[in-house]
């Protein structure tokens, strides 16, 4: 697929679908990581999305959308906890950087769903900052059981869905782009033993999961 210079939500949704689906079929293109973009981007950038997801080693979000400098304005916390420097962060690349689109990625076997699980199931809360990000994942857990979903990918699914949501109802920024029909908001679920990413959640952009690799 050709680079847009100002793409709409729906062709930068494009772009990293395409881009991953390279990934998985193992036939990476690597656009976009030379010498030349790197002269070309350095009076300034601009990203064609948002891309906030957890901090496992495993997401790296340039490989696994086979994209390069400058493709993406990256956010990462563990289990893509919000906070306000997350909100603020996501403002900037759509108000700022004016990009089309925000995407929300998860993964399977992410140790902070499990974490936040377990301290339901047992009690035991990890000490320190890590409480923190349990205490922000569990309300995702329990509306996945208070839905009757027990599974952990149903239950990874809903806490994508659950960011999505909140970065909605918190950011206004976002919200009214997302109105006015000039970005989205997708939530993604990365499956670690194949590469390919899941569509679980869309706002403002028409996908289903058959768009997802």
């Amino acid at each position: 697929m050709a680079e847009i210079t100002s793409p709409t939500p729906k062709e930068a949704f494009e772009l990293l679908l395409a881009g991953n689906r390279r990934f998985v079929a193992g036939a990476p293109e690597h656009p976009n990581q030379d010498a030349t973009r790197r002269a070309e981007i350095a009076p300034g950038q601009r990203p064609f999305a948002v891309l906030f997801g957890c901090s496992d080693s495993r997401l790296a979000a340039e490989i696994i959308f086979d994209r390069g400098l400058g493709d993406l304005f990256v956010v990462r916390t563990a289990g893509h906890v919000t906070g306000t420097e997350v909100l603020g962060s996501i403002e900037y690349g759509v108000d700022v950087l004016d990009c089309p689109l925000v995407v929300v990625l998860g993964h399977d076997s992410c140790g902070a769903v499990a974490a936040a699980c377990a301290a339901l199931e047992d009690g035991m809360v990890p000490s320190g900052y890590v409480r923190d990000v349990v205490e922000r994942v569990t309300p995702s857990v329990l509306a996945a059981r208070a839905a009757g979903r027990v599974e952990a990918d149903e239950i990874l699914a809903e806490h994508v869905r659950h960011t999505v949501d909140l970065l909605l109802d918190r950011s206004r920024v976002l919200a009214e782009r997302v109105g006015a029909g000039e970005a989205a908001v997708v939530g993604l679920c990365y499956r670690l033993a194949d590469g390919s990413a899941q569509v679980v959640a869309a706002r403002g952009l028409e996908v289903t999961a058959d768009s997802a690799s």
